[in-house]
């Protein structure tokens, strides 16, 4: 049974550990984390001591390797989790398509299945996935899991029905092969539920910038205003990777014509760059957007670019900073980003929520339980 000696987790494409850090808020212990992406892998180092991260290509890593690195036997880990890479899936990726040779991936992680034999598979990705070669990967995925003894299931899980202030949609699969029901996290905000948790209950505690500030100022703006402040700085010492790069004099210009709830139609034609003067009134609704305080942030990409994005803080002429995006993917102020501005930013659009990581752990102790429980009753009626 999970949780009685302390589940354990191996998380395979881990980026900067975003799903590795929910299942640890949810009490399972990361025993390692593999990613190509070295600065990715500086930052999941430095986050996770407990664990081991594994550096370099899935494909050059065997199953005795992270049999090693575990300590444990085939069949003995309880939760394989991983998010092969999406760029070959995204709806932002217009080239996407199953001929992409990232989105071959997972057949690597079924691999790992293979030898590892976990209890537990957690698979996420890009909702788009749904739509490439008429969801022909995701039957592809299906089948895989299915031969190798797990019964699985899939959902889109939007983000900010798990406390996360930001419109972001997940495909998630989850699967096991000890009998146990497969759930879903159950909504906690939302219509009739919880408020949702808006940009301004995420970064209002952050000092104010200007454009192009380099020095990142250690201290917060005032004590936690609202429990996702409070939760999300619980453990930081200070205040990192909160500096705002620098925008170009054109693109200054440009923010301030735009209201709260505006975007580039505010823009003043002459100042428009040259691509979207012929653009029709009704495309490219996020570009140049500034959110209203009480909005979800558009989903954070790997680059708050304000030319693709709502990525305009709602009050300050300027774009927003790493640690503004990683309050909006519900990382810890504890995580320091590792690497350049460009690769933080990377790290942070690349990840898991990790409060949506942890509402699937959370179910997944639930499920377990759940045939625990089942299994003791037979017992005892027998």
């Amino acid at each position: 049974m999970m949780g009685s000696q302390g589940s354990t987790v191996l998380d395979l494409f881990c980026g900067a550990g975003g799903l590795s850090e929910g299942f640890r808020q949810a009490g399972f212990h990361v025993l390692g984390g593999l990613d190509f992406d070295r600065r990715a892998g500086e930052t999941f180092a430095a986050t996770h001591p407990e664990s081991v991260f594994v550096g370099g290509k899935i494909q050059d890593v065997s199953v005795s390797d992270l049999l090693g690195i575990t300590r444990l036997q085939p069949g003995m880990l309880d939760v394989l989790v991983g998010g092969p890479p999406c760029q070959g899936y995204s709806v932002y990726n217009h080239g996407r398509g199953i001929h992409d040779p990232r989105a071959g991936l997972f057949r690597e992680y079924l691999r790992i299945v293979e030898g590892l034999r976990p209890r537990w598979l957690v698979m996420e990705n890009v909702s788009g996935l749904t739509s490439i070669a008429e969801g022909g990967i995701i039957r592809e995925i299906e089948e895989g899991m299915g031969r190798l003894g797990y019964a699985v299931r899939w959902k889109v899980l939007k983000a900010e029905e798990y406390g996360i202030p930001q419109e972001r949609r997940r495909l998630v699969f989850i699967a096991n092969r000890i009998g146990a029901p497969i759930l879903f996290p159950e909504p906690t905000h939302g219509p009739g539920l919880r408020p949702f948790v808006t940009i301004w209950d995420a970064i209002s505690d952050l000092p104010p910038l200007t454009n192009g500030d380099k020095e990142v100022p250690k201290h917060y703006l005032c004590p936690p205003m609202n429990t996702y402040q409070h939760e999300l700085r619980s453990g930081a010492s200070c205040l990192t990777n909160h500096a705002a790069g620098r925008l170009s004099p054109i693109n200054e210009a440009r923010m301030k014509h735009i209201p709260a709830g505006g975007s580039w139609r505010d823009i003043p034609f002459d100042m428009l760059p040259a691509g979207m003067k012929k653009a029709k009134r009704s495309d490219h609704t996020k570009r140049y957007g500034r959110p209203r305080k009480t909005d979800l942030s558009c989903t954070i990409l790997t680059k708050c670019d304000v030319h693709w994005g709502a990525y305009i803080h709602p009050n300050q002429d300027r774009a927003i900073t790493v640690r503004e995006a990683a309050r909006l993917q519900s990382f810890p102020d504890s995580f320091e980003f590792k690497g350049s501005r460009t690769e933080q930013y990377v790290q942070v659009g690349n990840a898991v929520p990790p409060l949506l990581g942890r509402a699937i752990a959370l179910t997944l102790l639930e499920s377990d339980r759940t045939i625990v429980a089942e299994r003791e009753t037979t017992l005892a009626v027998a």
